[in-house]
């Protein structure tokens, strides 16, 4: 019988070269070493966006609502520096809890096309899956009727931890916001700070522009004024570079800058945020200003774009140090818990999840499904309604929309 093994199609097409069977076997081994190699750091930069956004977020919470002078009289000189624990857990807020709907709205969309072959738009299953965390945040666990995401089925995220009153209000609307059509005029940061996922999925799935494009979509969704959805389109081009094309941070954000003005070169506040990202690269390369003052300079975070900026500043001024960057990001005195979230998602991406120090995982709330639902992201719906191989796991969570009960 003819060996139609993996193994010796590589040997087969190698020896049709001129390699002896040795040679073929070492060339193959070479590059499923590479292979494996280039699988386990793109998975580790997908950990590391969620699990450092996470850990950003959680770092910031107790802090969100202080002035600088109160959080170094509450923590000391140097500001927070650790996690503040709540019987032994480190917190996450709405910007974690909105990041997994985020992603789980992108799976239910790419589910539902491979099984069924057909689908709408991806930020129409976002906003399925936000409503759902709506109703985490407005009704008591566990659920009556049916949800879309199988994170309503999980009790810690039924929490409420500052959430947005525009992403309440907005979803508590029956209308949809869009781009085109947007649901009020906020800019405030709950559209950017959810958004890492599209950037994640949709930047290996598609061509950059389109990513960004899905970005400012489900941005669009809860907040219409149009700072508040470019610096999401911005944020998805970074994430997508720093984990797709091993860009550094610093090219990830001069690509965005010159492609998001492109983009949205007609609309009259481009001219502004262009201005703002990049007074954050240049004061990142200052080195004789201290982090709060450059922070100072570039706002508090409570809108998009300063946000952005903030975490764009820490992530380029401590690219290599994780701990670093969203120690700078958190300390200031405006909406701590989401420039470090977003700061977290930059430089966790670039770093991986390598790249973390073990004390912002060992305590952190719901590591476990963080972590899954990066695996899930990076591993995508692997079946299709034409083929045989099935994934009971995948289904439930994805199609059936339950948390998968291992037995």
């Amino acid at each position: 019988m003819e060996n139609k093994s993996l193994l010796s199609s590589f040997f087969l097409f190698f020896k049709d070269d001129h390699y002896s069977i040795p040679q073929c076997k070492q060339k193959f081994l070479n590059l499923l070493l590479v292979y494996i190699i280039l699988f386990m750091e793109l998975i580790d930069r997908y950990r590391g966006c969620l699990i450092g956004g996470a850990s950003g977020d959680a770092l910031g919470y107790p802090v969100e609502f202080m002035s600088m002078n109160s959080i170094k009289n509450k923590y000391g000189k140097h500001g927070i520096v650790s996690y503040e624990l709540n019987n032994g857990i480190a917190e996450i807020s709405d910007d974690t809890q909105m990041t997994l709907f985020t992603a789980t709205g992108i799976l239910i969309g790419i589910t539902r096309a491979k099984m069924r072959g057909i689908s709408a738009k991806p930020w129409d299953y976002i906003r399925y899956s936000y409503k759902d965390w709506y109703r985490t945040q407005t009704e008591k666990y566990p659920l009556n009727g049916y949800h879309y995401s199988w994170l309503d089925d999980v009790p810690e995220l039924f929490s409420r931890r500052a959430p947005g009153s525009t992403c309440i209000n907005a979803l508590a609307s029956p209308n949809n916001g869009t781009v085109e059509n947007p649901i009020n005029d906020s800019k405030g940061c709950g559209g950017v700070m959810r958004i890492a996922p599209i950037g994640l999925y949709f930047g290996r799935l598609y061509e950059i522009g389109i990513a960004d494009y899905i970005g400012a979509e489900v941005a669009a969704l809860t907040h219409g004024h149009p700072l508040g959805y470019i610096p999401a389109a911005a944020l998805t081009h970074i994430i997508a570079l720093v984990t797709h094309h091993d860009c550094s941070i610093n090219e990830a954000v001069a690509d965005m800058r010159h492609v998001i003005g492109q983009q949205y070169h007609d609309d009259k506040y481009i001219d502004y945020f262009l201005n703002l990202t990049r007074d954050a690269v240049d004061l990142a390369n200052d080195r004789k200003i201290c982090d709060a003052d450059a922070i100072k300079r570039l706002g508090e975070g409570w809108v998009a774009e300063e946000a952005l900026a903030i975490a764009i500043f820490c992530s380029l001024r401590y690219s290599n140090d994780f701990s670093k960057a969203i120690i700078a990001a958190v300390n200031h005195n405006g909406d701590s818990d989401s420039t470090g979230s977003i700061t977290g998602n930059i430089i966790g991406a670039y770093l991986g999840l390598s790249g973390i120090p073990d004390k912002w995982i060992s305590n952190l709330e719901l590591k476990g499904i963080i972590m899954e639902i990066a695996d899930d992201l990076f591993h995508d719906c692997q079946f299709s309604e034409y083929g045989k191989e099935k994934d009971p796991e995948w289904e439930e969570k994805y199609f059936n929309c339950k948390a998968f009960r291992h037995k």
